[in-house]
């Protein structure tokens, strides 16, 4: 029997929330309505500053964002001029604003209260998918592994490569076993920074890659920044902006930012695209050969990443999820819908072989709506 559930993801870019309506039935999906949302400038530099914010402040900003992401439900909705009564489930995985499963106590904070919106849509939702993983061991990413074992799992060995604001990859298909998953390290977070810094909050983001076409690759710089100790370190792992921001990028590189701005572009580009590569020759392509990598995420659309890539990887072909019919941004909202059908189910929902946690669990906390009832 086919179900509707609806996904909001919110990634470490800060800039947006995409909101997926899809419909499920066994081992097939259906993408309905799609649709990312962009923040405010102002309350995405507050987001990206949030662990500066005083505990009144954050617990403003925690609502605040909740009924953001309401309203982006409601005209998700309103789009596909379908009811909120026909709806499941709503899996919101919330702004992450830190991550820390490596600290002596090991914790994470996702906010975007789902209690407002439960209230606001009438619709049940599960949110807060990442402290369970935590609490059984894990490291509470990536998540997305299990979504991607649960669909293409039967089907030819594939690298998913998202690449948000952090990238992460997970290497499934027949043969695979246990599928290969973790963070590689930054996506667009470093590019997307040093666009801010260079336009001075006038522009979020380097759209198509275009600045980077214009510059030079300082490959020294590439080489130093490659020496974290981040990249070497065994699968299973993953990464946030706790490191991979303003002070990871060396004194030399960021004094480009007022003389040759393209330069320092094109360079933390390449870089993204050099780490990727990098942890497939460490970690992926001694075991498995896959037959292609499969880009989702907003750096799909980055044709310089993208250039890189094909480039690094070759010969394995490098293409976008959309040549699936799944809007690049789409994939991870569409993974957390999947989620929250699962955690409504009462059925275990990630992979704890990707994030090291002891045992399997049903992620998420699910705040019941009007509909819960119907929801099970």
């Amino acid at each position: 029997m086919e179900k509707l559930a609806l996904g909001l993801m919110s990634g470490t870019s800060a800039d947006g929330c995409s909101a997926v309506l899809a419909a499920f039935n066994k081992k097939f999906y259906r993408v309905l309505e799609y649709k990312t949302y962009s923040y405010p400038l102002a309350l995405s530099i507050r987001v990206l500053r949030a662990a500066e914010l005083s505990v009144p402040s954050l617990s403003s900003l925690n609502f605040e964002l909740g009924n953001l992401h309401a309203r982006f439900v409601q005209d998700l909705l309103k789009r596909r001029k379908i009811s909120a009564s026909r709806i499941s489930v709503i899996g919101s995985h919330g702004q992450t604003v830190y991550h820390g499963p490596s600290d002596p106590f090991p914790s994470t904070l996702q906010i975007g209260e789902p209690s407002l919106i439960a209230e606001r849509t009438g619709v049940t939702v599960v949110a807060d998918f990442r402290p369970r993983d935590l609490a059984a061991g894990g490291q509470g990413a990536p998540l997305i592994p299990y979504f991607d074992q649960y669909f293409f799992g039967s089907g030819p060995v594939r690298a998913m490569q998202n690449i948000g604001g952090i990238s992460n990859v997970c290497v499934v298909g027949k043969g695979i076993g246990s599928p290969i998953a973790f963070d590689n390290g930054p996506g667009n977070c470093l590019m997307d920074w040093a666009v801010r810094k260079i336009f001075r909050g006038r522009l979020g983001y380097d759209a198509n890659g275009a600045l980077a076409r214009k510059g030079v690759v300082d490959l020294k710089s590439v080489q130093l920044l490659a020496r974290h100790p981040y990249f070497s370190k065994r699968p299973p792992k993953s990464t946030g902006r706790e490191i991979f921001n303003e002070s990871f990028v060396p004194s030399p590189l960021r004094k480009r930012l007022g003389k040759n701005p393209e330069d320092i572009v094109a360079t933390l580009n390449y870089f993204t695209a050099f780490t990727i590569a990098d942890s497939y020759k460490r970690f992926i392509l001694n075991h498995h050969m896959p037959a292609e990598v499969v880009v989702s995420g907003g750096g799909a659309y980055n044709k310089t990443l993208m250039l890189h890539l094909e480039s690094l990887l070759y010969p394995i072909p490098v293409v976008s999820i959309e040549k699936d019919g799944v809007p690049a941004q789409a994939k991870e909202p569409l993974a957390f819908a999947f989620f929250a059908l699962r955690a409504i189910e009462g059925k275990v929902n990630h992979l704890p072989g990707s994030t090291g946690a002891r045992r399997a669990c049903i992620l998420g906390k699910i705040v019941p709506g009007r509909n819960f009832k119907g929801a099970l």
